[in-house]
């Protein structure tokens, strides 16, 4: 059926006129993919992929001419180039043009992964999509399909995305399909790391990551990517676990999304439906803001620290299985459990080609996840010195920190979790939180008193790690109240020097 390009969903999105208006009669330009599925279900679109039969780089680099945007070639060899627009409201767009994968339209579509991305909508006839291998009645029907059996041979990632495509779009898998996703799913082994990593770190961003995490669990998928995490399987814990290391694991990373559910960017009502979500949204809710701010940056590009995040709670507690250790009355212990788990999951994430950037991130969250829980063990709001001595140690990580404790503590307890334990442990992280973004200069950072030229003129001692230390020394007394003026900061400088002199 051939409509005008108002009648058609595909006008709403941007540029879409302009491009359409300059194709000559003989141009064949096809809008596929994810821009398509999308429409039809009436989802907001973030990028546009177009299909050509030849000269992808040269018809890319018009359309940027036209539209006035940046261009660059993504892949020369297959002919693929990409189009960076801002639209009005800044949001940044990537237009991609390619060349036909195979003969034609039809073979191309077909060598798509799943069925759901292998619709076109022709600019020259937008009113119609060519649909050939029933993508719009899965969708309807909210199945999941590849379009060949041999989709997944031919690239076992899809593997992942099929499963991250199901949780996105609520779809079940169709049988066949899971099937054959059981079948290869050792040839995940054979991806090249950094594209298992940017489909898991994809698969992290999902508003409920569990999810995926249990599926991929159930066709055998973690034991391929992540062998150190089969070691928490059925590993015993202490009271008050009720889990084991495994099933605490999915348990934490499970209740993280509620977390994150009441303290984000839109509220999620849903994930605070229970009284446990309901306290952290009356202790914790006015830093929302911040938090989803936080955690929607990135370290590196394409990787927010909402996904880092999620990737440090699955490997948090895989220091377990080296340090399990049982005591004279047969109680199980895991000392320094987060230090060989720093260990660990910066190896992991070397594998993966994380920056260095990232790796030093979750080496820190996984260090330090305990530090939180043991605050709030000792039964009293930390003091200046400890919440100086905390974002000493972590700095803006403590925020990040802060959350996977409270995940971490909740998936400890589970659905047991007493309401005195949770309401103190709330109460800690609330102090830290307060210190962190509404009294930073009293306790988290405060402003210096004196300099390292100063102190050496003042004290007469030469440069080197004397000075250093002295500063950091001057630094905590500061934070905790004990110095409030240079003369004060001299003074204890001139009694530490004594100290160590005698």
């Amino acid at each position: 059926m051939d409509t005008t390009l108002s009648d058609s969903p595909i006008h709403s999105l941007p540029w879409i006129k302009q491009i359409r208006a300059r194709l000559a009669s003989t141009d064949s330009l096809h809008l596929v993919g994810g821009a398509v599925r999308d429409l039809l279900l009436k989802r907001e679109i973030h990028d546009m992929d177009f299909i050509v039969p030849q000269g992808a780089l040269q018809f890319s680099r018009r359309v940027a001419n036209q539209l006035g945007g940046a261009f660059y070639p993504l892949d020369k060899e297959r002919e693929t180039g990409r189009v960076i627009q801002m639209d009005d409201s800044g949001k940044k767009w990537h237009l991609d043009f390619a060349v036909y994968r195979g003969t034609d339209l039809d073979s191309d579509l077909r060598g798509r992964d799943f069925t759901i991305n292998a619709m076109a909508i022709d600019l020259h006839q937008p009113g119609s999509i060519y649909d050939p291998l029933g993508g719009a009645l899965d969708l309807h029907r909210k199945q999941l399909r590849t379009c060949t059996p041999a989709s997944l041979e031919d690239d076992p990632v899809r593997i992942l995305r099929a499963i991250r495509f199901a949780a996105a779009y609520q779809m079940r898998i169709e049988p066949e399909t899971l099937r054959n996703m059981q079948r290869l799913v050792s040839r995940l082994g054979e991806v090249s790391p950094e594209r298992l990593r940017d489909e898991f770190f994809r698969i992290l961003e999902d508003p409920h990551p569990v999810i995926c995490l249990r599926v991929l669990d159930y066709i055998g998928g973690l034991r391929v990517m992540f062998p150190e995490l089969e070691l928490l399987r059925g590993l015993p814990q202490p009271p008050p676990h009720t889990m084991d290391g495994w099933v605490h694991t999915l348990e934490v990373v499970s209740r993280l999304s509620q977390v994150l559910g009441v303290l984000g960017v839109p509220y999620d009502e849903e994930s605070a439906s229970n009284l446990n979500a309901g306290l952290i949204v009356l202790q914790l809710g006015r830093y929302r803001d911040q938090i989803s701010t936080l955690l929607q940056s990135e370290l590196s590009e394409g990787r927010t620290q909402r996904s880092l995040l999620f990737f440090a709670a699955l490997f948090h507690d895989v220091g377990k299985s080296q340090t399990i250790q049982t005591d004279e009355t047969d109680r199980i212990r895991f000392f320094d459990h987060d230090k060989a788990g720093s260990s660990i999951v910066s190896d992991r994430a070397r594998v993966m080609h994380l920056s260095g950037v990232e790796i030093d991130r979750l080496k820190l969250l996984v260090q330090t996840h305990m530090r939180p829980i043991l605050l709030s063990n000792a039964g009293s709001h930390p003091s200046r010195k400890a919440i100086y001595r905390f974002f000493r140690d972590t700095g803006e990580a403590g925020v990040v920190v802060c959350l996977l404790s409270l995940a971490d503590m909740w998936g400890t307890y589970g659905s047991a979790l007493p309401q005195t334990v949770w309401q103190n442990h709330l109460e800690v992280v609330r102090s830290l939180l307060c210190a962190f973004w509404e009294k930073p200069e009293e306790s988290v950072s405060p402003p210096a008193l004196i300099n390292g030229n100063q102190l050496m003129a003042e004290l007469r001692i030469d440069p080197g790690p004397l000075v250093g230390e002295l500063l950091d020394e001057i630094r905590e007394a500061q934070a905790t109240g004990l110095v409030e003026s240079p003369a004060q900061a001299l003074d204890l400088a001139r009694s530490l020097l004594a100290k160590q002199k005698l």
